[in-house]
C-alpha cells in the first residue's frame, strides 16, 4: 500500500552560506522531521525570516540542505534529476521574474517543457493542460497579452497557472497572494485547495495571511525558533502553538474562532 505523503523529512537542517562572513552557515531550522501529505492543501507559516523561502527551495531542490534526509515518493530527494524532479515536483518562488516580452500563453506553455524539452512543440495534450491551467486561474481572456501589459497580480495568476500545467504531484509555492486583493486571495486558496483535493496533489505554499490560512489550510508547517511543528488548523489553536503570531500590543487571538482581534486604545 502506498503512503499517504509524498515527501518525508527526516532530522533535516536548511540554511544558506553567510555572505561574507569567509563562507560559515546561516542554520534557520534545526533538526526538523515533517510529512507532506497527498490530497492535503497544507500552509507553511512564520514570522519574516524563520525559514520559510529557505525551506521550500530546499525542498524543491534548488539549494542544498545542510544535513539530514529528504524523501520524495520513497526515493531519496538527491537520486533524482533535474528533469526527474521537474515532472513530479513544479515550484511558484516570489523572486522568479518571467521573460516580460512573453505572452500569458507562452509562460504558461513552459509549465510543459520537462516533458517537450526546449525547443520541443506542444502537443494535443500539452495544449489541453495550458488551456485547462489558463481558464483554471481566469485568464484565458489574456492569453495573448504580454506580461509588461499585466498586473503583479495577473503576472502571480499566470504563474500559477504554469505550475498547474505542469501537472505535477507535488506543487510548492512561496507567497502566491501575495500580490493580490482579498478576494482574490480567497479565490486563489480555494482553487488550490480543489486541486489537492480532487486530484491528490501535494501542495505546500507559505503565507502571511494567517487567518486565512487558519481557515482554508487542512494541515500547518508552523516554523518557530528554528523548529517545526505540524497539525491541523484547530489543533495547533487550541493548544497554543499559534499565540506567538499574534504577539503585540493592542492585539488579541481567540483560540476558539482562530480569529485576531484589536483591543481599544487606552
Amino acid at each position: 500500500m502506498a503512503e499517504d505523503y509524498s515527501y518525508k523529512i527526516e532530522a533535516l537542517c536548511t540554511g544558506y552560506k553567510a555572505g561574507n562572513d569567509h563562507g560559515r552557515e546561516k542554520l534557520l531550522l534545526r533538526n526538523i522531521d515533517a510529512r507532506l501529505s497527498r490530497g492535503v492543501l497544507t500552509c507553511l507559516i512564520g514570522v519574516n525570516g524563520a525559514g520559510k523561502s529557505t525551506l521550500l527551495r530546499t525542498l524543491a531542490g534548488l539549494q542544498p540542505a545542510i544535513s539530514g534526509s529528504m524523501e520524495l515518493n520513497g526515493k531519496p530527494l538527491d537520486d533524482y534529476d533535474v528533469k526527474e524532479l521537474a515532472r513530479l515536483v513544479s515550484v511558484v518562488l516570489t523572486d522568479e521574474v518571467p521573460e516580460q516580452s512573453l505572452t500569458a500563453y507562452e509562460l504558461v506553455g513552459m509549465g510543459r517543457l520537462p516533458y517537450t524539452g526546449y525547443w520541443g512543440s506542444l502537443s494535443k495534450k500539452d495544449v489541453r493542460l495550458v488551456e485547462q491551467a489558463l481558464e483554471m486561474v481566469g485568464m484565458t481572456p489574456f492569453r495573448q497579452r504580454r506580461l509588461h501589459s499585466l498586473s503583479d497580480g495577473e503576472r502571480q495568476k499566470l504563474m500559477l497557472a504554469k505550475a498547474l500545467a505542469q501537472d505535477t504531484d507535488v506543487i510548492l509555492l512561496d507567497e502566491p497572494v501575495a500580490f493580490l486583493d482579498f478576494p482574490s486571495k480567497v479565490w486563489v486558496l480555494r482553487l488550490l485547495s480543489r486541486v489537492a483535493h480532487e486530484q491528490g496533489k501535494s501542495v505546500l505554499l507559505s503565507i502571511h495571511d494567517i487567518e486565512l490560512a487558519l481557515q482554508i489550510a487542512d494541515r500547518l508547517w508552523l516554523l518557530e525558533e528554528h523548529d517545526l511543528c505540524e497539525g491541523e488548523p484547530a489543533t495547533l489553536a487550541r493548544e497554543g502553538k499559534i499565540d506567538f503570531l499574534f504577539q503585540g500590543e493592542g492585539i488579541t487571538f481567540d483560540r476558539d474562532t482562530m480569529q485576531y482581534h484589536l483591543t481599544p486604545n487606552p
